[in-house]
């Protein structure tokens, strides 16, 4: 079972879309999973041959329970002079490589849990042997003896109908998500207001040369301005494992959207990049249809690398994220409202937007962070680049 999320601890597997004796590709959906995010399908990402199924639909396991069992493919031929052992199957979880999950602690008769872990356990009258430890060698931390408290919670909040269950679980799964950020992750603030007169001029032009179903959103361009100044400001495009930052290489920005019956997921935009502005805003609006619908895919919830999260259709000028963990940035942006400003030391009116960015000061400071919001300025002042 996958960490799609920080906060997640266990899944429900709904259905295998694959069956064993099947052969396994790179990016094949083989299950789907249902979280507190709604219906997942989980990506295989071990090429080979589906072997043996562990877990059957309609069962609830924690993370890091093995699912199926996935064997290599075997050579079309061996030479008569070689007598080779039978296979022996490899049973990787099925999980994304950004959402590693931690093996589980080797049978002891000293548990493993950490002070403070032993502690919080005490206070919440949680018995720590029945907890399934995410730390080093499946050691037991504090954030998992919350989470089995608020897994144990959970059914007693819960009200009556399947849609308003899931909804207070969402609830309580974005509330202990944003906790601990807010917690563990020393957050800075910073703003600024970007002339958006040539980005809305190119946009327009632009969109009447496009057939309606191509016409581009602003918030396209928005999002491809955060991608590029990653280059800049490259240790804002990581994530926090264990006790230091991993850069990445690729930068999946993921976009936060709010889901019709309240909460919000954030799915990534794979390669943002690397796409163009019109390839992004087809890859957006499929992105946001299934995220409200119920159709994201697994590395789609574990991959970003960055947040980009707007609430200017609400009428909000700013708005400063919480960053989702284990990201250590999220970028905000307001409304487009006209405004005075000064140009060439002349007084006009023009479309402004404020950008804010949260981030994480164990990764980045003010001085690194203003270069970044400067480099998304200055990308929007030529939209016909992005």
């Amino acid at each position: 079972m996958p960490i799609l999320t920080a906060d997640m601890s266990a899944g429900t597997l709904v259905e295998w879309r694959k069956q064993p004796g099947d052969a396994l590709k790179r990016g094949d959906t083989i299950a789907v999973v249902e979280t507190d995010k709604g219906l997942i399908d989980i990506e295989v990402f071990t090429p080979g041959v589906l072997e043996k199924i562990v877990v059957q639909p309609g069962a609830t396991v924690p993370t890091g329970t093995v699912l199926a069992i996935v064997r290599d493919t075997v050579p079309a031929a061996v030479p008569a002079s070689v007598t080779a052992a039978p296979p022996t199957p490899r049973a990787p979880i099925i999980a994304t490589p950004s959402a590693a999950v931690v093996p589980a602690a080797a049978p002891s008769d000293r548990l493993r849990i950490s002070p403070l872990a032993r502690k919080r356990a005490a206070e919440l009258g949680i018995d720590p042997a029945a907890v399934h430890g995410t730390g080093p060698g499946g050691s037991i931390r504090r954030e998992d003896i919350e989470q089995a408290a608020a897994a144990r919670a959970a059914p007693a909040a819960a009200k009556p109908g399947g849609a308003l269950d899931r909804q207070a679980r969402l609830r309580q799964a974005i509330g202990a998500a944003m906790a601990r950020s807010k917690r563990e992750i020393p957050h800075y603030y910073l703003a600024t207001t970007i002339d958006m007169h040539r980005a809305m001029t190119w946009l327009t032009a632009e969109n009447l040369a496009r057939p309606v179903p191509d016409r581009l959103l602003y918030g396209v361009l928005l999002i491809k301005a955060v991608a590029l100044a990653l280059r800049e400001v490259p240790e804002l495009n990581s994530v926090w494992r264990g006790t230091e930052p991993v850069r990445s290489d690729a930068v999946h920005v993921g976009v936060a959207v709010s889901l019709r019956g309240g909460g919000l997921v954030a799915p990534a935009l794979h390669d943002t990049a690397g796409q163009s502005v019109g390839e992004l805003m087809r890859a957006l609006r499929d992105l946001v249809q299934r995220a409200r619908s119920g159709g994201l895919r697994s590395s789609e919830l574990s991959d970003p690398t960055i947040t980009v999260t707007s609430l200017g259709e609400q009428g909000v000028e700013s708005v400063f994220g919480v960053i989702f963990p284990p990201q250590v940035a999220i970028v905000g942006f307001g409304k487009i409202a006209e405004r005075p400003w000064v140009v060439d030391g002349q007084v006009t009116v023009r479309p402004l937007v404020t950008a804010t960015l949260s981030a994480d000061h164990r990764v980045s400071d003010g001085h690194r962070g203003g270069l970044f919001l400067a480099a998304v300025d200055r990308l929007l002042q030529e939209p016909s680049r992005l």
